[in-house]
């Protein structure tokens, strides 16, 4: 069943909002408007992660998260119009996992959202070592080889292929790559197909064989090459 989300504002636009790209994501979403009518959501429909704005009627962000965080362990994202540092810090020092400013992207929020469902599930981090077909990829030393002869990447080049080579054959979006590399600059977002397009020029020099296959409306895969 996919996860549930729980976005509490008084704002019915930021509601709708958000609403509307996280049912567009694949998630289930229910609502409230006010800390009381949040209390009691959370804990009648147990949700996956809360979406839970600052300056809330009735009982404000704040006192909702400390109550939240007595009673569970659920993933909070605490949603602020106030960009002031103090303000980010006293969501995090309750209790929240992680602050969004208003206004916000949408893919961000998505984002953001997958990064601490995946903490929240334990997933594991991959291999310091991977390899796939004459590929070797070491995280910890940053290196990149085929056959044993290296391969020269950029420090993004290297992120995306880790992320390849973790799951060879298997078509990742490009919004799976981009929720991954959660904390790249938006540059590196506006130029993922450019950083793959290089990737692919570099790992065909090394390996004489397109090793990048495009599929068409969805993303990228890697393909298992040998010498």
């Amino acid at each position: 069943m996919p996860e549930l989300i729980l976005v509490v504002d008084d704002e019915p636009k930021i509601t709708r909002l958000a609403r509307d790209y996280l049912e567009k994501n694949g998630y289930r979403v229910v609502t409230a408007a006010d800390g009381q009518s949040a209390l009691t959501a959370a804990r009648r429909e147990k949700p996956d992660l809360i979406i839970l704005d600052l300056m809330l009627p009735i009982m404000d962000g704040r006192e909702v998260c400390k109550i939240l965080r007595r009673e569970s362990d659920v993933p909070i994202i605490m949603l602020t119009a106030l960009a002031e540092e103090v303000d980010q810090v006293t969501g995090l020092e309750i209790g929240a996992d992680d602050y969004i400013t208003k206004p916000f992207s949408p893919r961000a929020m998505i984002a953001r959202v997958r990064a601490l469902l995946r903490r929240a599930r334990g997933e594991v981090k991959p291999p310091s070592i991977i390899r796939a077909g004459g590929l070797e990829i070491d995280s910890e030393k940053y290196s990149a080889t085929f056959n044993g002869c290296p391969i020269k990447l950029t420090p993004n080049e290297f992120k995306l292929l880790q992320l390849l080579a973790a799951r060879p054959g298997q078509t990742l979006t490009r919004e799976q790559l981009l929720d991954d590399l959660h904390g790249a600059t938006s540059s590196f977002d506006r130029s993922v197909d450019s950083h793959i397009k290089n990737l692919r020029k570099k790992l065909e020099t090394a390996s004489g064989a397109n090793m990048i296959e495009t599929v068409y409306g969805i993303g990228y895969r890697l393909l298992d090459v040998e010498c």
